[in-house]
């Protein structure tokens, strides 16, 4: 089936796609009343107003708090001088201005060819993906880092690497996970950019600790070690290794040896795949195996931090993977995991339940890894002596969005490769989205804080 070719047929398309949107989001529990969002507007408040503690705070009648570490509380600082539903509006209009970033960063080309269409086609898949929705809902902050990322990778990729680092040393000083794009540049060696990110991730934990001498103490210490604070390991939101084994030993605690061997090997197997990316100047296979590997080894990745799995999606389409990506992507529409909210055990529960990881596993195995050389335009290279030399790609965009109705639904473009460098939670924050009968509130308080 082809996309029309008339502006009121493509009008009617699109009013048939958010009729149907609006039709799913109506019909299954997806609100999550800005949960998140109070949490964090709670903690700054009490903080600068009532003379709390970050890691003080809890939601009236819960106990969620804040679980992120003081930098990030330092920068939602703002929020204490407004109310809360403008921090709500607010919230709204970052993630709105994130997701359209992202969606420019991986599939900027095709959305400025189709104009409008393109980018309302984009904006009805991306409304149904869990992860996306969640986000929104809750008022995290997964998109707002995600674009702090792909930041980066755009800077390099258009020859501004000087200022390259920043985001990836921003996004790692609010959620520790992003670190691993670090790691990444080390792997590529981008010298200077890792320099910059370690540096500004450090400048603004330091930063923390001077406004917040107490709390980051108090952090450090002892509520970045405490996994229990965010929530259940075996909750069956946690879509990482920790969650499939903490759902395999409940009722009792997993294996902290195992989990130890798994995210060893799972590192090997993403600095071996990214290593071969980056040979073949595959930049942006590079960042999305980077992605799918801060998923799997964060001991706690709720489903809304799967945004993270983008940039996996834009190197399917890429590839001519349309089908596998329409595939996949219904998948993570479905809430599947949530039919084993109650029950994750047996055969069934063992493969239900950690549906969102197997499908970052397998992506993590087998994302198409070096693009086809007359897709690739040649980018400046290091001059550096003690290292070969490597074509650095500027990545094209993926396949039109028109004419691909099963990839309109998996239409998240090709992450931007980036050349080389021109120089050589005492709380826990609310649980993550659900679709589920209906509760009090989001999630029990028994299972677990977002983060």
């Amino acid at each position: 089936m082809r996309a029309p070719h008339t502006e009121r047929g493509r009008l009617v398309l699109v009013l048939c796609l958010a009729a149907a949107v609006t039709l799913f989001t109506a019909t299954v529990p997806l609100l999550r009343g800005w949960f998140d969002l109070r949490v964090y507007y709670g903690t700054v408040d009490a903080w600068m107003h009532h003379g709390g503690h970050i890691y003080d705070y809890r939601v009236p009648g819960t106990t969620y708090g804040f679980t992120y570490p003081p930098f990030a509380a330092l920068s939602m600082l703002p929020m204490a001088f407004v109310g809360l539903s403008t921090a709500i509006v607010c919230a709204l209009l970052l993630n709105l201005a994130a997701v359209s970033f992202v969606l420019w960063i991986l599939i900027g080309p095709e959305l400025r060819r189709y104009g409008w269409f393109g980018w309302a086609l984009a904006a009805c898949a991306l409304a149904l993906l869990e992860p996306v929705r969640d986000t929104f809902s809750f008022g995290q902050v997964n998109l707002l880092l995600l674009a702090l990322v792909l930041t980066d990778a755009w800077l390099l990729s258009s020859g501004r690497g000087r200022f390259a680092g920043i985001g990836i040393g921003l996004a790692a000083a609010v959620k520790l996970t992003p670190a691993v794009f670090i790691g990444l540049l080390l792997i590529a060696r981008r010298w200077r950019a890792a320099a910059v990110a370690t540096a500004v991730a450090v400048a603004a934990t330091l930063l923390a600790a001077w406004a917040a001498p107490g709390a980051s103490r108090f952090y450090w210490a002892h509520a970045l070690w405490d996994t229990n604070r965010v929530g259940r390991l075996d909750y069956v939101s946690n879509q990482s290794l920790q969650g499939v084994l903490a759902r395999l030993a409940a009722p009792d605690d997993p294996s902290h040896a195992a989990w130890a061997l798994a995210v060893l090997a799972v590192l090997a197997v993403w600095v071996w795949r990214t290593h071969r990316a980056l040979r073949s100047g595959d930049w942006r296979a590079a960042f999305a195996l980077t992605g799918l590997t801060a998923c799997l080894i964060s001991p706690i990745t709720w489903v809304h931090h799967l945004v993270w799995l983008l940039p996996s999606f834009a190197v399917l389409v890429h590839a001519r993977r349309l089908r596998l990506a329409a595939v996949l992507y219904a998948v993570l529409c479905s809430s599947v995991v949530w039919l084993w909210f109650d029950d994750a055990s047996g055969i069934d529960g063992f493969l239900g339940s950690n549906t969102y990881v197997w499908i970052t596993l397998g992506l993590l195995l087998w994302l198409p890894v070096g693009q086809p050389r007359a897709d690739r335009l040649p980018l400046s290279q290091s001059a550096s002596a003690t290292t070969a030399p490597t074509a650095n790609p500027a990545v094209p965009a993926s396949t039109a969005l028109a004419g691909q109705s099963g990839a309109a639904a998996a239409a998240v473009g090709t992450a931007v490769a980036p050349d080389r460098d021109t120089a050589g939670r005492s709380g826990r924050s609310e649980p993550t989205g659900v679709t589920r009968p209906a509760a009090v509130k989001p999630q029990s308080s028994s299972e677990r804080a977002s983060s």
